[in-house]
């Protein structure tokens, strides 16, 4: 069973009996000071963990955790005492503790705020159980706590990670309980003298901040249960953090602060609301100006409940927030969720979908496997991330390339970008980043990228900006060499395409370009690739590319005719395509009468067909292009490379994804060269699939030229 199987036993005998199984394997280890330690720290991740209403599997795993990462008790020793799936769990956990701030990180650095939220995705996104994030989080307030007498410099490394990531954690994935602790203990370690200022201002322990609350509680219920009004109502002080990051934000003091003590109202529908707030002014005279209706008046991001202060028991400030059921899921799983007007700016809506989903998943449920799979398969699918060589985290897009990197890390370092290594290892710049990648970019002295990077269809980059970036260095290079390289280009896409027919003014009238010096210059800027060419030659017989109906097959396989067309003034006659030019749509085409064979069909401009002209001009007839949703047509290419293992693989996988059948394949040596060089025929749909992969084949490794045949 893996991690993403792990499903809430069934009844707590099975949960109490995993824990007792982790207790006695514990219980059993070899009594020293480091086992001692460690059994402290592991009783106290658990009892958080347990405290969260986690299943047996994780509170197991949380209390065997720490001494398989202190390499005192071995994964073996998990199996042999049947706890296979607490092994797994564990390895998890593993994992997500090797994952920290890059080291010598400050806050305040350039990166500060995309790296911490880079890092806290990647938390979420690299385990397949985002419970598991949590028992990190009860790691990380243990060793928080057990901070207290660490030296200055210890205190200060552990409580940045604490504040940056996981205190923000606990936050998203609504777990208060541990958030404000969290936030306490780091602010005390970072800001010592503020912490304490601020606690001897509150002039009272937490423990009696919290009576306080209780008591204005008890007293709330007991009036509203009066009213007839049904109603929740819980509460909570702030706490000292909070009280420091609102003093900051507002710039008042804290006896401006009217917020410090909060009660939470929850009632079934609006007139309710309105009716509990009648019950709390009642109760305790309001501040003026302090009371705010955002029912009446919801937040730009739909936030609704009402607000006000009132001056509560022992003449002591309270504020009170009254909202309805519905308001209140809105406000903790939709676009006006707690975190996000707390943390401030705006974030992706499919990032607030996996916040909800996770938040799902941590209420207690029967059977939660469905949406651990939803998650696993759905909720991260749209970014990776990737490490840099010094160790920071960077977001790309799902399908992102080594070169979407080195343009992540600078425009420069992209436009230098030579190669890159995965891992260690060199790979192309096509390849796809998964999550924990560690990249290195190999760069040259000089700005050299390549057209072909602007081309989506070839797969190096994924993001469109990133392209973007090319086409403007392509842009910027002087008018007569963008004119040169954009007629290399134009000549070298006709030539491979075996295309002679067409004007070249016609196809740069058909790209909306003046003339053919105009589209040179735009193919060498890079606002326009190679494979708008061919796309170009498609629709100059027309703006509905046309594509041929089907047709009776000929009788050689090998020269199986894709389709027929339609004949001008003649019946049902048997077509075929000639193997001498082989034509592509749009290509101009004519019919010439065989004997026995029916129609052939040839290019306007194939030499047999011109030599048949000549001799029997009668047997020329007018033919066109039909209609077919899913006609395919022979085209014969010849490719030159260097023999390799693996060659024709890598060809025919080509091939495939641009869904071109090979019909046969040739190969010879070449003595002279000392090339191979492969006559292949392949069913294509069109020219702008052809040009395509032409492209691709050309970049294959040991390849050195691939052209379509006359």
């Amino acid at each position: 069973m893996s991690t993403s199987e792990l499903q809430t036993p069934a009844n707590g005998a099975d949960q109490a009996d995993i824990v007792g199984r982790a207790k006695a394997l514990v219980a059993g280890l070899r009594p020293s000071d480091e086992v001692r330690a460690t059994g402290a720290e592991s009783a106290e991740i658990e009892a958080i963990v347990a405290g969260l209403g986690l299943p047996g599997e994780l509170r197991a795993a949380a209390l065997l955790y720490p001494f398989v990462r202190d390499e005192q008790i071995s994964h073996k020793e998990l199996e042999n005492n049947g706890l296979e799936s607490i092994s797994r769990i564990v390895v998890d956990l593993l994992q997500l503790g090797r994952f920290k701030l890059a080291s010598g990180w400050q806050p305040g650095d350039a990166l500060a705020t995309r790296q911490s939220e880079a890092l806290r995705k990647m938390l979420l996104a690299v385990v397949s159980d985002a419970r598991l994030v949590l028992v990190r989080i009860a790691e990380q307030l243990c060793r928080l706590r057990r901070a207290k007498n660490a030296p200055g410099d210890a205190q200060r490394t552990i409580a940045v990670e604490t504040r940056e990531i996981y205190a923000a954690l606990a936050n998203r994935l609504g777990v208060w309980q541990l958030k404000w602790e969290l936030e306490d203990l780091a602010f005390r370690y970072l800001e010592p003298d503020t912490y304490a200022e601020i606690a001897e201002a509150l002039k009272e322990k937490r423990e009696e901040r919290v009576g306080f609350i209780d008591d204005v509680k008890a007293t709330l219920r007991s009036e509203l249960d009066k009213q007839g009004i049904n109603a929740d109502v819980s509460g909570r002080p702030k706490h000292i953090y909070s009280i420091w990051r609102k003093m900051q934000r507002k710039d008042r003091g804290l006896e401006d602060l009217y917020d410090i003590r909060a009660v939470r109202i929850l009632v079934d529908d609006v007139k309710d609301c309105y009716a509990a707030l009648g019950v709390v002014h009642n109760l305790w005279p309001y501040l003026p100006g302090e009371f705010d209706d955002y029912i009446a008046n919801p937040k730009d991001n739909d936030y609704r409940s009402l607000h006000t202060a009132v001056v509560g028991p022992e003449g002591k400030t309270v504020e009170v927030q009254i909202r309805s059921h519905d308001m209140h899921r809105q406000a903790e799983l939709g676009v006006a969720a707690h975190w996000r007007y707390k943390e401030g700016g705006g974030t992706p809506a499919a990032f607030d979908q996996k916040i909800r989903f996770l938040r799902q998943l941590l209420e207690p449920s029967g059977d939660d496997a469905d949406l651990l799979a939803q998650i696993r398969d759905d909720v991260f699918e749209d970014r990776v991330y990737g490490i840099s060589p010094k160790g920071d985290v960077v977001e790309l897009p799902a399908g992102a390339t080594p070169l979407d990197f080195a343009y992540h890390v600078h425009t420069q370092v992209g436009h230098r970008c030579r190669g890159a290594k995965v891992n260690g290892r060199i790979v192309p710049l096509t390849y796809h980043v998964k999550n924990g990648d560690k990249i290195e970019i190999i760069t040259g002295s000089q700005p050299q990228p390549s057209r072909d990077w602007i081309n989506a269809k070839l797969g190096y980059l994924a993001s469109a900006r990133n392209r973007a970036k090319v086409r403007n260095w392509f842009r910027h290079q002087d008018r007569d060499q963008h004119q040169r390289q954009g007629r290399e280009i134009l000549d070298r896409e006709l030539s491979r395409l075996n295309v002679r027919d067409v004007a070249t003014d016609d196809v740069a009238k058909q790209l909306k370009h003046k003339n053919t010096e105009s589209l040179c210059v735009a193919l060498g800027a890079g606002d326009l690739t190679s494979a708008s060419i061919a796309n170009a030659l498609q629709g100059l017989r027309g703006t509905d590319l046309p594509k041929p109906v089907q047709l009776r097959k000929a009788a050689r396989p090998k020269s199986k005719p894709s389709d027929t067309v339609a004949v001008s003034g003649v019946g049902d006659l048997m077509c075929n395509f000639a193997r001498c030019c082989r034509p592509v749509p749009p290509e101009p085409i004519v019919g010439y009468i065989t004997q026995g064979r029916g129609v052939s069909i040839h290019r306007q401009d194939c030499g047999n067909f011109l030599g048949l002209n000549v001799r029997h001009p009668e047997r020329i007839i007018e033919v066109d292009w039909g209609q077919s949703d899913s006609a395919t047509y022979t085209v014969d290419l010849m490719l030159r490379a260097h023999d390799r293992t693996g060659l024709i693989r890598d060809i025919s996988t080509v091939l495939a994804d641009e869904q071109a059948s090979i019909v046969d394949l040739a190969s010879h040596t070449d003595r002279k060269s000392l090339q191979t060089v492969m006559n292949i025929s392949v069913e294509i749909r069109d020219l702008p699939t052809l040009s395509t992969a032409i492209t691709r084949l050309e970049q294959l490794p040991n390849v050195i030229a691939v052209k379509r045949k006359a």
